[in-house]
């Protein structure tokens, strides 16, 4: 767990951070976001310890950043945004010079090592120069360094910048699978990967917590509402009628799907506050009417985004 609390980085008479607080829970994958300038960098410098904050306080399961520093960076594995490589290096070379770096003991190697070149899959690369690695395999021995001492918490800076879509979809593989082990802070531009990866959310702006939530709560702030999607089978205007009459449901509007007039497209407002999805469930279970799909309607993180870091910079 990651605790940071009224965190404060001053430069001259800028504050770059201003007092943020949050927790990174553990076995959470929580997206960490902010546009260009707005102090998103340094809160993350200051978590890893490379920056002191001028006031507030980092604590990394349970060490100071500043006051146990040793400690709480062995609890740490960072990927920042450009991998730490060395070109001229094999991947076994260089794994083997990083457990130099962060002091693990020659006899328990083989076995970390081994582990974890298989959990990042590049076992069919280790003796390859890092000079002539695809980005995507640089990646993952980025994630592989990270990973070198067994962390609890892993701190990745942009991921998946540069890589094609099939590398993509491998990395958030693979940060979904960490994530079953690790704490794992995920910064990113490419807020679609980081809407499929993260529970939730930091949004930073201008140096203060702008949001932070599930992205599913986040979304129903800003709707206002729970708007749903269901296409069934059955009757359009009984169907919506008898929807509307539910608690909670303040329209339903039913659309017949081209080309498909058995299948009926209903979208459904309700209540922010009122979970309506089994009572339309039941109802629609209750009349013989078979649900096909049902599904939300959310904003985007984009959209999540932008909306929030607009409201706060016009506040």
């Amino acid at each position: 767990m990651i605790e940071i609390n009224k965190l404060v980085k001053v430069y001259g008479d800028k504050k770059a951070v201003n007092g943020i607080s949050f927790t990174v829970n553990d076995d959470e994958v929580l997206g960490f976001l902010g546009p260009n300038g707005a102090g998103k960098s340094t809160t993350m410098n200051i978590i890893t310890g490379y920056l002191s904050s001028t006031s507030g306080t980092v604590k990394v399961n349970g060490h100071d950043i500043l006051e146990e520093p040793e400690l709480a960076k062995k609890e740490i594995g960072y990927l920042p945004e450009n991998p730490p490589l060395y070109n001229d290096m094999t991947v076994n070379e260089y794994l083997d010079f990083i457990c130099d770096l962060k002091g693990v003991a020659k006899a328990k190697r083989k076995h970390m090592l081994d582990r974890i070149i298989t959990m990042v899959k590049i076992s069919d690369v280790t003796d390859r120069l890092i000079g002539n690695l695809s980005k995507g395999y640089k990646q993952r021995v980025g994630i592989a360094q990270a990973m070198v001492g067994d962390p609890s918490i892993l701190i990745l800076d942009e991921p998946t910048v540069g890589l094609d879509p099939s590398q993509i979809i491998e990395i958030r593989k693979l940060i979904k699978s960490l994530s079953k082990s690790h704490s794992i802070i995920i910064s990113s531009h490419i807020l679609p990967e980081i809407q499929e990866v993260a529970d939730r959310v930091v949004i930073i702006n201008h140096g203060k917590i702008a949001a932070i939530d599930s992205l599913s709560d986040l979304s129903k702030r800003l709707l206002g509402q729970t708007k749903l999607l269901m296409t069934y089978t059955g009757p359009a205007k009984e169907c919506a009628e008898k929807i509307r009459t539910l608690h909670g449901i303040s329209s339903a509007v039913p659309k017949i799907t081209k080309n498909k007039v058995s299948q009926i497209e209903l979208t459904v407002v309700g209540e922010n506050s009122t979970e309506i999805r089994a009572s339309i469930f039941f109802m629609m279970a209750k009349e013989g009417w078979p649900i096909l799909e049902l599904r939300s309607l959310e904003p985007t993180l984009e959209e999540v985004f932008l909306s929030i870091t607009s409201e706060k910079k016009g506040a």
